[in-house]
């Protein structure tokens, strides 16, 4: 593409609002590009670091100076306007940069950053020497939904790291950036299947797939389990009909799911929780996050009414992350 100026916009943001801001500004950023500017912490060597949870964030995103320019920052003002009802956001900042200031405008912002025991994710520009034992997942950023910034997206890393074994079939559902699917399959997995529907997602998640030379072993494909083929995007409000379609159900693979992992939002995983029970293999593990607390009890509730039986509960902050189990055929 041919251009010679960019206008930056940035906006800054509690840590909870991380990913749900940066959606939105993928969806209207060049390329999907995001960048995620958080506190660093440095550690003891290296460029390892660890982030700072309580400080606000600064997310940038970029797009070329063209005729659609004012268009495309009004629609990113109304997006961010209606977050802003339930999250606090600061005001949006903009300035131009001419092409080569953008060109690394973004990567002074993304360290290596250390998740769990094993598992390190590396933008592909640094130079890591990992450690015995690491899995290291290289991605890139303009992919901030789902790089392990967010509690969400680190709740299941640790739990991926413990609970997946040699072999299994794994599900990645909401796949965003493909770090679960990626991280699966680098932990061992057999083959993961990651699902999005939203196409700019899978897209993003093919990228890093071949980044981390694990094509062979993840499978990235748009769309969804069950009652989720009639949702629009989560980011949307669109849930589809409030009585899904019971047809719907009869689609969803039977029992072919060693370890399943939904990084969704509470109201998405109780809708889909018959197609989560009925994918899994009896003895099967899902991992649910995305959950609010204050949600909660509405995924548990509705995990209960399907047969699935819950192992563990992990929390940080006000997210948590559920581990639950459908139980062996007797």
């Amino acid at each position: 593409m041919q251009t010679t100026s960019w206008l930056e916009i940035a906006v800054e943001v509690d840590p909870e609002a991380v990913e749900t801001v940066s959606e939105i500004l993928a969806r209207y950023g060049y390329n999907g590009g995001v960048v995620v500017e958080q506190s660093w912490i440095a550690g003891d060597e290296g460029p390892e670091f660890q982030y700072d949870p309580n400080r606000p964030v600064w997310l940038r995103t970029y797009l070329p100076l063209d005729a659609q320019v004012e268009e495309t920052r009004q629609q990113i003002e109304h997006a961010l306007w209606h977050v802003h009802q339930i999250r606090p956001l600061g005001p949006i900042q903009t300035r131009t940069l001419a092409e080569e200031d953008w060109a690394n405008a973004w990567k002074q912002f993304y360290p290596v950053l250390r998740i769990g025991e094993r598992t390190v994710i590396v933008p592909s520009w640094l130079e890591y020497q990992p450690q015995p034992n690491d899995v290291v997942l290289l991605l890139d950023p303009g992919m901030a939904f789902g790089t392990g910034l967010h509690p969400t997206t680190r709740l299941c890393l640790h739990l991926l790291e413990r609970l997946v074994q040699p072999g299994q079939q794994v599900l990645d559902l909401g796949t965003g950036s493909g770090i679960l699917a990626i991280a699966a399959a680098k932990l061992g997995a057999g083959q993961v299947l990651a699902l999005d529907n939203d196409p700019i997602a899978v897209r993003v998640a093919h990228e890093n797939v071949e980044r981390n030379q694990v094509q062979d072993l993840v499978t990235v494909a748009e769309g969804s389990l069950g009652a989720g083929q009639a949702m629009g995007h989560w980011l949307s409000g669109d849930f589809g009909p409030e009585t899904p379609d019971p047809t719907l159900h009869n689609t969803t693979p039977q029992a072919t799911f060693d370890l399943i992992a939904a990084n969704l939002i509470a109201k998405v995983l109780v809708l889909l929780a018959p197609d989560l029970a009925t994918a899994l293999k009896p003895g099967g593990l899902l991992i649910s996050s995305g959950i609010i607390d204050v949600k909660e009890a509405e995924v548990v509730a509705a995990f209960a009414a399907v047969g699935l039986q819950q192992i563990e509960r992990h929390v940080e902050g006000e997210w948590v992350a559920l581990v639950h189990r459908r139980p062996q055929q007797t």
